[in-house]
């Protein structure tokens, strides 16, 4: 699915999809090419979809396929897991590919539809037309049929088809379009009874959609949001790169995640992390609803870093298979490190609120041994089958580059500032890299005159590029308490308890203890137990989650106990000697007497 040089006056490439059974979740969707390939057309349906970087198979949820022109079934031949073949067909006719997909997947990732809403990202409905990629598209969103939808309408950051007949209204069904096929993917697409409040950002109009059953405030969410998206369009020069832009918002029960896009992103969230009624006037805002304007902070920062500044291995997409680069650290490590920076920046939170946040995420990598052995450049190239594929021993040997990447991200700005009197940040760098591949669609290189490094070198200097060089490929703890000290902020580091560990981490269902993982050089390794053990008896008394505890706190490191646990269905027993806790928890205060230079830097920094 790379695209080709474009063309121009290419006839279009028309789909139409229709929810034909939500009680099945069944989406149907033909895709029409006005002049086929000659020698046979082929369709293609992605493995993956940008910002996910795992290989997911989209083709397994097609229910049934079929091709047809001029009203005559035409043979279709799938010649690998996500590729179909049509017969060839005369010159001038149309040819249609239909199928039946089935949409049960709640994430941002994919497709899900139901009696209550409908919701699709194109990769996984919209089949490529080979060799047509780069042509213009048409769709067609019409709604299911019954009482029951009738006041269904659609949210997409898709434009509507103007000056077309059958073109949708705003927030109707439709005809919508596309350039090519790169933009028709890039617009997931919500449809149901949504609630939606709209507001600008320096001019341009944003939308919030927001489906599930919520007790939402949508005027405080807009009002919340709008500071955060107009400090991000002022740090890249003041003007936004989409004439719209939708928040798509999935409450549910317990959820979390985002998937961004080029106009629009897709965001699953805990029905309790909204705004509501309740939600404090002023003062500091309740937690879960600081994570969710964190994540849509998150996203929003994606409209320039990833969708627009892409790593060449991105430019274009190759949607057929996987797509390797080191750099994830910068696209996803940077953003995150942004995310909660811009809340502090644009006032939704204060400074003790980020410094909280901050010290969660470096909590987080100090705790897993696997930052020692892998890099975060590593962690980037081998995200399809480690970062993604997590299994119980990941802790102990993968590093996260959305983590430890915020840390670098945070350490060179730190750098930056103070080695520089705070003329210098990483600001300058996004800014840069925005100039010279934001808007020319120059893919960033790994290495050489193209690459984060090179810009790093010209804002900071020769020995900046080096650090940062250092700090990505090495597998070193960061020097951030030496960092942050110029700023007058002290990091210390802390047991998060004072009680004796097991060296794993617990899990499991109602009563049950079980390990979930098991730390490389911790206790329960050395005493043979497994991730996947059951905990059953403690020193020869039942153990529970709550017994558990208890049993800790008559205890101190350098106690001995005898386990008894259930690996499959085999009853072992291990002798554990308790140890100390780590201090892994970090806790960053203001210095109580910061001088001159440092309030300086720290105002620069973060306002404080």
């Amino acid at each position: 699915m790379a695209k080709k040089t474009p063309s121009v006056a290419l006839p279009s490439v028309d789909y139409r999809l229709v929810p034909i059974r939500p009680e099945a979740h069944l989406f149907q969707v033909t895709c029409t090419v006005t002049d086929p390939d000659p020698a046979g057309q082929r369709f293609a349906l992605p493995t993956w979809i940008p910002g996910s970087y795992m290989i997911r198979e989209f083709a397994k949820n097609i229910v049934r396929i079929e091709a047809s022109a001029g009203g005559k079934a035409v043979g279709l031949t799938q010649i690998d897991k996500a590729t179909w073949q049509a017969e060839k067909v005369p010159a001038g006719t149309a040819l249609s590919v239909t199928m039946e997909v089935y949409a049960w997947d709640l994430s941002v990732r994919g497709a899900h539809l139901d009696g209550s809403h409908g919701f699709f990202n194109g990769t996984s409905v919209f089949l490529c037309a080979l060799g047509q990629e780069d042509r213009p598209c048409r769709v067609e969103l019409v709604k299911p049929q019954g009482k029951a939808y009738a006041a269904w309408r659609v949210a997409t950051s898709l434009p509507v088809a103007k000056g077309e007949k059958g073109a949708a209204a705003l927030y109707g069904f439709g005809r919508y379009r596309a350039a090519d096929y790169d933009e028709l993917i890039d617009h997931p697409v919500e449809m149901g009874t949504f609630a939606l409040i709209e507001f600008k950002a320096r001019g341009v109009p944003h939308a919030i959609a927001v489906t599930g059953r919520t007790d939402v405030d949508l005027k405080r969410l807009a009002a919340d949001l709008k500071p955060i998206c107009e400090w991000q369009i002022d740090l890249f020069g003041g003007k936004a790169p989409m004439d719209r832009y939708v928040f798509l918002v999935m409450a549910v029960g317990d959820g979390y995640g985002g998937l961004e896009h080029r106009a629009s992103t897709a965001l699953l969230c805990s029905r309790d992390d909204l705004p509501n009624s309740n939600t404090p006037a002023s003062g500091p805002l309740p937690e879960a609803y600081v994570t969710f304007l964190g994540l849509c902070s998150h996203e929003y920062f994606h409209t320039w870093n990833v969708k627009r500044i892409k790593p060449a291995a991105f430019v274009p997409y190759d949607l057929t298979q996987e797509a390797y680069t080191r750099l994830l650290w910068a696209f996803e490590g940077f953003t995150s490190y942004y995310d909660d920076l811009c809340l502090v920046k644009s006032g939704a939170i204060d400074s003790a609120t980020y410094l909280n946040l901050l010290a969660k995420t470096a909590s987080a990598v100090k705790k897993g041994p696997g930052r020692h052995l892998q890099s975060v450049a590593e962690s980037s190239f081998t995200a399809w089958t480690k970062y993604y594929r997590q299994d119980e021993n990941a802790p102990n040997a993968v590093v996260s580059y959305y983590a430890k990447g915020s840390l670098i991200a945070l350490a060179l700005d730190l750098k930056l500032r103070a080695e520089s009197g705070g003329k210098a940040n990483l600001d300058q760098v996004m800014q840069l890299l925005w100039q010279r591949h934001g808007r020319t669609g120059i893919g960033v290189a790994e290495e050489g005159p193209n690459s984060v490094f090179a810009a790093v070198a010209e804002v900071g200097g020769a020995a900046a590029a080096r650090w940062l060089k250092q700090a990505v490929t090495g597998t070193g703890d960061l020097p951030l308490e030496r960092l942050l000290k110029p700023f007058g902020v002290t990091l210390a580091w802390e047991a998060a308890s004072s009680l004796p560990v097991l060296g794993a981490k617990t899990g499991g269902e109602g009563s049950e203890v079980k390990l979930t993982s098991v730390y490389n050089g911790g206790p329960a390794e050395a005493a043979g137990l497994s991730a996947g053990d059951v905990l059953i008896a403690w020193d020869g008394l039942k153990l529970t989650p709550a017994a558990l505890e208890k049993r800790l706190k008559r205890h101190r490191a350098g106690d001995q106990v005898q386990l008894h646990a259930f690996r499959r269905d085999e009853l072992i027993e291990a002798s554990l000697t308790l140890a100390a806790p780590a201090a892994d928890t970090a806790k960053l205060s203001l210095t109580a007497k910061a001088d001159r230079a440092a309030q300086a830097l720290r105002q620069g920094w973060i306002g404080a």
